[in-house]
């Protein structure tokens, strides 16, 4: 006699889960400086890293070297696409990183260097999505970025590239412009995803004025007292901040102020007014 098997009932599917309010072409949106760090996520891949190291010839080289080495190989293409690729600012892990578009992780792979040194940096730009669930990275728990540029730079060249005033000799003005930015990354939870952080780093690697304004000011002995972020009275239908330089004289303790204003309201910042006088009202 045969036994009549029940089989339960599929489990009803779970509900669709709600739209991630922060995920999305309209932000919100991403600008900042950071360290590219590249890791592997699982010890199945880990594994096959060393396989494919295995294979290439990395005698004689660093372990950065070697890394640089296999996942800019296209025929390792599929380790890179698998790979975490985790953004620290400031030496803290801070974002995930993943292309909007599947060509665009040659931007990643073009951010390795065979030779990393703690003045590299690199500009991320684009959208802040949710926090990445822990099977994405081996247990990190960060936001994903999904990035529409990056850019990849070192701190000379960045600040080889700024016009010098030609009566600051250039010594001294690299001290200058390198002060200005340390303070520009150094700015309390600058992850480049607030309005304010967004327009300093704009400033900081697209407008040169500002190192210019700060060394002509350190020539008259004066030193930069403050770096501030507010609304301007010109938003409305526009999200536009005005960045205030403040300056102060060492011998008379006077204050001197500039400011520039940027628009922020898409995902790509920019230069409303340039720098000019600011009076406080």
């Amino acid at each position: 006699m045969s036994e009549t098997v029940e089989v339960a009932p599929p489990a009803p599917a779970p509900p669709p889960a709600a739209p991630c309010p922060t995920c999305g072409p309209g932000g919100p949106f991403v600008y900042v400086i950071g360290q590219i760090k590249p890791r592997c996520p699982t010890l199945a891949l880990e594994k096959e890293y060393a396989q494919a190291t295995g294979r290439s010839d990395t005698a004689g080289l660093t372990d950065p070297q070697a890394l640089w080495k296999v996942l800019s190989d296209r025929a390792n293409r599929y380790l890179a696409r698998q790979w975490c690729w985790v953004l620290t600012v400031e030496g803290v892990e801070t974002y995930l990183l993943v292309p909007r578009d599947v060509s665009d992780l040659d931007l990643l792979i073009e951010s390795l260097r065979a030779e990393p040194r703690k003045t590299d940096l690199d500009m991320v730009i684009g959208t802040l999505g949710p926090v990445a669930p822990p099977t994405m990275c081996n247990g990190l728990m960060v936001p994903v970025v999904a990035f529409d540029q990056i850019y990849s730079f070192d701190l000379d060249s960045l600040i080889g590239a700024i016009p010098r005033p030609e009566t600051i000799p250039e010594e001294r003005f690299r001290a200058v412009a390198d002060e200005v930015l340390s303070r520009i990354m150094l700015m309390a939870d600058n992850a480049g995803a607030m309005d304010e952080h967004r327009a300093l780093n704009y400033l900081a690697v697209r407008y040169d004025r500002i190192y210019a304004l700060s060394a002509e000011q350190h020539a008259k002995n004066a030193s930069l007292s403050a770096i501030e972020v507010r609304t301007s009275a010109l938003s409305g239908v526009r999200r536009i901040v005005e960045v205030i330089f403040r300056f102060v004289n060492r011998q008379t303790d006077v204050g001197d102020a500039y400011f520039v204003r940027v628009d922020v309201t898409e995902q790509f910042p920019f230069l409303v007014t340039k720098l000019m006088p600011y009076l406080d009202r």
